[in-house]
C-alpha cells in the first residue's frame, strides 16, 4: 500500500499535468446530460448503450468503457442534489491532492471496475451492465477520510458530520455484498480496494507504531516556529519553495504555503504545494 502511494506520488510530481484539470466538473456535466436523457427516455434505452457491458465491448461499443461513468444514480430529479453534493466532494479531493492524483484515483477507480467485469464475464459467461455508483461512493469514503469532522447539511436542512454519513454508505456496501446477486455482489469491494490503496495509510496510520513514535518525537511548535523566524531574519527572503528553489524576493507574484504533510516545516509555492514528493524526515 505504501509503496503504491508512493508511486503514485513520484508520477503525480513528475507529471503534474497529467490528466484533466476540473475533472469532477466534466463528469457532473455529462452526469446532467445524461440524466435529461434518461427522464425523456422512458424504455432506458439511453442508459442501456451507455453502461459498462464487456459482452457489447467485445462486440465494438468501446465507448461504454467511458460513458458508465456518466450515467446518474438516480432517474429523478433529487439527482441533481447527490449530483451537487458529489461536485464538492470531487473537487475538495482535487484541492487536497492535485489535479494528477485526483485524475488518477478516478481513473484507477473505472480500471478496476473494467477489469472486474471482464473477468466476471469471462468465468461465469454472463455479462454485467454497470454504472459508477461505487466509484463515487468510494470517492465519498476518500473524503471522509480527510474531513471526518466537517459539517454538511442533509438536503439542507439536518446537520451532519462527514464521518456519520460515511458508515451510512459503508452499510450501504456491507448491505449491497449480501444482498446483490453474484457478480454484482463483489463490485463495492472493488470500489473499497481503490479506496483503501489511496487512502488506507491516512485510515489506520493511527494505530501503526511509526505513529506511536513520531508523537514520542514530535517537535516543539514553539520552538520550530522561533528557529524558523530566527532563518527568516538572517535570510534576503521571507518564503523560498522546496522544489524549485524560488523565493518571495524573486518571484513576488507567486503564493508560499507549508505542507502539513510532511515531517519538519517545509515551504512550497504555488506550482508545487499539492505536486511534490512529501519529505520524510
Amino acid at each position: 500500500m505504501k509503496s503504491f502511494l508512493r508511486w503514485v506520488d513520484r508520477f503525480c510530481a513528475r507529471h503534474p499535468r497529467f490528466g484533466v484539470d476540473d475533472l469532477m466538473k466534466y463528469l457532473i456535466i455529462g452526469n446532467v446530460v445524461v440524466l435529461l436523457l434518461t427522464l425523456m427516455d422512458r424504455t432506458g434505452t439511453v442508459e442501456y448503450y451507455l453502461a459498462l457491458d464487456p459482452r457489447m465491448v467485445l462486440r465494438g461499443q468501446i465507448w461504454r468503457l467511458v460513458t458508465f461513468a456518466l450515467i446518474p444514480q438516480s432517474r429523478s430529479l433529487l439527482a441533481l442534489l447527490f449530483l451537487y453534493f458529489y461536485y464538492f466532494i470531487g473537487t475538495s479531493l482535487e484541492r487536497e491532492w492535485g489535479s494528477a492524483k485526483f485524475n488518477v484515483y478516478v481513473l484507477s477507480g473505472m480500471l478496476f471496475t473494467i477489469l472486474y467485469c471482464f473477468i466476471a464475464y469471462f468465468i461465469t459467461g454472463r455479462s454485467m451492465s454497470v454504472n459508477a455508483e461505487y466509484i463515487y461512493l468510494s470517492m465519498f469514503f476518500a473524503f471522509a477520510a480527510y474531513y471526518p469532522d466537517m459539517q454538511v447539511l442533509l438536503f439542507f436542512i439536518i446537520p451532519l458530520k462527514v464521518k456519520w454519513l460515511a458508515l451510512v454508505d459503508a452499510a450501504f456496501f456491507l448491505m449491497s455484498i449480501f444482498t446483490s446477486p453474484f457478480p454484482y455482489s463483489l463490485l463495492p469491494l472493488v470500489a473499497t480496494a481503490n479506496f483503501l490503496l489511496f487512502c488506507g495509510d491516512l485510515l489506520f496510520s493511527g494505530f501503526s507504531p511509526e505513529s506511536f513514535r513520531r508523537r514520542k518525537k514530535a517537535a516543539n511548535f514553539r520552538r520550530e516556529a522561533s528557529r524558523i523566524r530566527a532563518e527568516q531574519r538572517n535570510a534576503p527572503y521571507r518564503f523560498q519553495c522546496a522544489v524549485c528553489g524560488r523565493t518571495d524576493v524573486s518571484n513576488p507574484e507567486l503564493e508560499f504555503r507549508y505542507c502539513s504533510k510532511c515531517q519538519g516545516y517545509h515551504c512550497f509555492c504555488q506550482d508545487h504545494i499539492n505536486n511534490h514528493i512529501h519529505f520524510t524526515q
